[in-house]
């Protein structure tokens, strides 16, 4: 991959990190906001008002699929990636200054829901916008490769959260951290955010779409995502079970090994910072070996681990005693998301023509996560609240088998020429027929 390439990849991938940063800072921090704004109540409870309007941001996310879609389409992937960081630098600010109950009673839960919305905004087009940008920007054997940056780049944002929570823990006190040490995280989203805002201004359009001869005035629309519905609803089924167990296993797994396992919070997030930073590295080697092996068997091996070993890592989890059988089956965990999450970005992008790329990923994508990943840490409080906390875990298992369904039935998309692959669904429901 040459050097033109990697400098779109990573001006792609830094504007991620920071995007993702300040979207799970939201979660890995919540333990300490919590009590700010919902002062009354169990911890369990508060965690779940939090855990609420965590999941309302994924409800937005599919209004940005398609606002950020069709601006991704119609106007280029950059104009889409510069809107998205700007908007979540806004929400940041928001959290940042949000007023207490104290303060200004609920008054204050209300400016989180407003960023929670803004944020979701932004994520809803930013996924489709990079997901989009990276895939074009590879070299054709290198899609698998070059679009696991995507994960690699969301994971380093909840590294970095998750490492300013160790130092903040290492430097202030609890009483600190529960007053104002919260509020950090969001600061510096804030300004990383505009850096990278200066970083995209400056960034190339892909190929691919520069080079796309389809009707302008049918790019990125509804009526143009319809026409390719099957794929749209494909996208929705392989994200079902992925977007949960990812989710399950990264912005709930610190709270899950702390209110759950009893580990103590410092012990629960130097886990996750662990076990994520391995993650990380995993993305490329197992991108790489879909350009090699297809990315069927990637996404087929995710579902049977997922479905089969969900169930004995949750329980085992949360009887651990320490870091470092937690770390170790966070991390056994972990190997088995890589399957799906290495080259979910680039499976989903390849099912589209140029002309509906963005939305085609965007709004069935963001529709998924409002349905499964956004509520996935919600729908596992309520379990433990119910009493029923072995439930989530059956839950997890039964999306993933879905997905697997969907795994086994779907064509490969490997070798799939980008820029021809209105010809290449064409061809292939020909055949099928």
């Amino acid at each position: 991959m040459g050097r033109h390439h990697w400098k779109k990849i990573w001006v792609g991938s830094a504007g991620n990190m920071v995007e993702w940063f300040d979207w799970f800072v939201y979660a890995s921090f919540a333990t300490y906001f919590a009590g700010a704004f919902f002062p009354h109540g169990n911890p369990t409870a508060q965690l779940m008002n939090t855990a609420g309007i965590f999941a309302v941001g994924f409800f937005m996310r599919p209004v940005g699929g398609w606002l950020l879609g069709r601006v991704g389409d119609r106007r280029g992937r950059k104009a889409a990636l510069t809107l998205t960081v700007s908007l979540m630098s806004a929400s940041a600010v928001l959290i940042a200054i949000a007023p207490t109950y104290t303060v200004a009673g609920y008054g204050g839960a209300l400016v989180l829901l407003v960023a929670r919305l803004l944020q979701g905004l932004s994520v809803g087009g930013e996924y489709a916008a990079s997901a989009t940008y990276l895939t074009e920007a590879s070299e054709p054997g290198s899609r698998g490769f070059a679009s696991s940056f995507q994960y690699v780049s969301m994971t380093a944002g909840q590294i970095l959260g998750l490492g300013l929570q160790i130092v903040l823990q290492r430097t202030l006190s609890d009483a600190a951290l529960h007053s104002y040490g919260w509020r950090i995280p969001f600061v510096v989203g804030a300004l990383g955010a505009a850096v990278v805002f200066y970083l995209r201004r400056t960034m190339l359009e892909t190929e691919v779409y520069a080079e796309d001869t389809s009707h302008a005035e049918e790019r990125g629309t509804l009526r143009a995502l319809w026409r390719h519905r099957r794929e749209a609803f494909l996208v929705v089924a392989l994200t079902m079970g992925g977007t949960v167990a990812y989710y399950t296993y990264t912005t709930y797994l610190t709270k899950y090994l702390s209110n759950s396992a009893g580990l103590p919070k410092q012990t629960a997030t130097l886990v996750s910072f662990t076990a994520l930073i391995v993650f990380a590295c995993l993305q490329p080697l197992a991108g790489r070996l879909s350009d090699r092996v297809g990315r069927r068997p990637l996404l087929i091996t995710f579902a049977v681990g997922s479905t089969l070993l969900t169930v004995p890592i949750m329980t085992l989890l949360r009887h651990a005693d320490g870091y470092w059988p937690a770390l170790g089956l966070s991390l056994l965990a972990l190997v088995v998301v890589t399957g799906y999450t290495s080259i979910n970005a680039c499976v989903k992008a390849e099912l589209f023509p140029t002309g509906v790329r963005a939305l085609g990923v965007a709004l069935p994508y963001a529709l998924a996560n409002a349905l499964f990943g956004g509520t996935a840490e919600y729908v596992a409080l309520w379990f433990k609240n119910a009493g029923v906390e072995s439930g989530f875990s059956w839950y997890v298992a039964g999306c993933a088998a879905v997905s697997l369904v969907v795994y086994l039935s779907m064509r490969e998309t490997k070798d799939l020429d980008l820029a021809r692959a209105d010809e290449a669904e064409e061809s292939s429901l020909t055949t099928a027929s």
